[in-house]
């Protein structure tokens, strides 16, 4: 039977293109298993699995490995895999003599721990589910049956996993915290139908925009590295595994994915804010050039996701529509960092820069020049797309593990970028502000832009009229 290919290729982008040559591919299978060319294509779900399980003299590749544990909650729960793998890998094999199973174990106690060690290090959050940790620690029990080194392993995985469980549930603390102060300290007061403002603003607390840029950094890798893979996965499996599975979707808290999306929200509408805040046109001009050279130092430290949220909150029309200000302000550089960012083509420009930053990163000497932090949305955007275009399983019941490889390589680069250190000094007092710091909701940006430069026709002057009555009432 063909082995799966060493980790390096598999996730080559020639590995799942078409080729052009036109020499007829090679197709074989092997025991519910298909290859082209050598390569793993397609299976039925259970010699997908018997893949999975090591043996005396097999062990599976990192690449199948990683891509399996990944796609494979689509089609089961990850209990339900981690039962089956115990299963083959140890009671299968059971004979009944005390002496064979044994020595049986002994032998393989070493590639189990193996597995488990990649699959609690890669995938730690599917053992959040009580199950999953009961099996992990009956496994330490059998594995103690016949190897005392590996039980001894057994156990300090099984610490490691905890502790990362448990940094996972303080951050995940941390970020509830933080929002609900954010939530609970309005931003203004409603006195004479007219919004309470303030000519202070963020250049009193921080005015080096690449310090600025630096602490959005941080936040960014921060809740980057949270994002679990299999929450890939989770967010467009639109449906279950099946029904007796609904207790570990719904044991989840809200998804670290869906956490960093909302904050790439928040610095949108914080930008905005601190824009539209300043009474005077010369203070919000300030702001504007500012933000501008923030921009810049995101794109140059490779931070494309605060790039564009700062660009987003630019955009916005409560700003967007200050003309006075923005013409005391030169647009030549935020020009060509929209530019960048245009969306025309499905995002050329910023993939392009996207890939030199890929680039930078490999070849990389320090830890500034390794980091790489893509825009978010269009990378969910396009793992959507990807599952969209191309089908789970194929006419014959088999599983599009095809499809697979590919989710599994932007899956791994994401990886790639999660794992990177920030290695810039931590500004207390402007990551507190980004964090907490309370902003204008839609309708309040709205009218504190009319406050700033007045309405220009009757439908701006009854929309002001409205947000006035409806704000003062709240």
């Amino acid at each position: 039977m063909p082995q799966t290919t060493p980790y390096s290729s598999k996730f080559n982008p020639s590995t799942y293109s078409s080729s052009h040559s036109h020499r007829q591919p090679v197709e074989e299978n092997y025991g519910g298993l298909h290859y082209r060319d050598n390569k793993l294509v397609s299976g039925s779900l259970e010699a997908l699995i018997q893949l999975l399980v090591p043996t005396v003299d097999y062990y599976p590749d990192r690449s199948y490995i990683f891509t399996f544990l990944l796609s494979s909650r689509l089609f089961l729960h990850p209990f339900e895999l981690m039962s089956r793998v115990c299963y083959l890998c140890v009671d299968h094999h059971r004979v009944g003599d005390p002496q064979t199973d044994k020595k049986r174990i002994r032998e393989m106690a070493p590639k189990i721990v193996q597995l488990l060690t990649e699959w609690t290090e890669t995938f730690p959050y599917d053992f959040r589910d009580e199950r999953m940790m009961r099996s992990l620690k009956e496994m330490t029990h059998r594995l103690a049956f016949g190897d005392e080194l590996s039980r001894r392993a057994m156990q300090r995985l099984i610490q490691r996993l905890l502790r990362k469980l448990t940094t996972l549930g303080q951050y995940e603390e941390s970020l509830a915290t933080s929002t609900a102060a954010a939530m609970d300290r309005p931003l203004v007061l409603k006195s004479k139908q007219q919004l309470v403002r303030r000519d202070e603003c963020v250049l009193n607390l921080c005015d080096d925009p690449f310090v600025f840029a630096q602490q959005l950094t941080h936040i960014e890798m921060e809740r980057l590295s949270y994002i679990g893979p299999e929450e890939f996965v989770r967010a467009f499996a639109q449906k279950r595994p099946s029904d007796n599975h609904k207790s570990f979707f719904s044991k989840r808290k809200a998804s670290n994915l869906e956490a960093y999306v909302e904050w790439f929200n928040r610095l949108s509408y914080l930008i905005a804010t601190e824009i539209c805040m300043p009474v005077k046109k010369k203070h919000r001009a300030k702001v504007l050039e500012f933000f501008i050279d923030v921009a810049q130092e995101c794109f140059n430290i490779g931070n494309f996701n605060s790039l564009m949220a700062i660009i987003t909150g630019m955009n916005m029309n409560p700003v967007s529509r200050l003309k006075k200000t923005w013409n005391k302000v030169n647009t030549d550089k935020f020009d060509i960092l929209v530019h960048q960012m245009d969306p025309s083509s499905n995002f050329y420009n910023y993939r392009t820069a996207l890939r030199g930053a890929t680039q930078r990163s490999s070849t990389a000497h320090t830890s500034q020049e390794m980091i790489v932090i893509p825009f978010f949305s269009l990378f969910i955007k396009d793992i959507y797309f990807l599952n969209e275009g191309c089908v789970n399983r194929l006419p014959n019941g088999n599983i599009n593990f095809e499809k697979f490889w590919v989710l599994a390589k932007q899956v791994s680069e994401f990886l790639s970028w999660r794992q990177v250190i920030c290695p810039f000094e931590r500004d207390r007092k402007t990551l507190q502000y980004l964090i907490s710091a309370p902003v204008f909701s839609e309708d309040e940006l709205q009218l504190a832009s009319y406050e700033s430069e007045g309405p220009e026709n009757n439908l701006e002057r009854d929309t002001r009229r409205s947000l006035r009555s409806s704000l003062s009432r709240m």
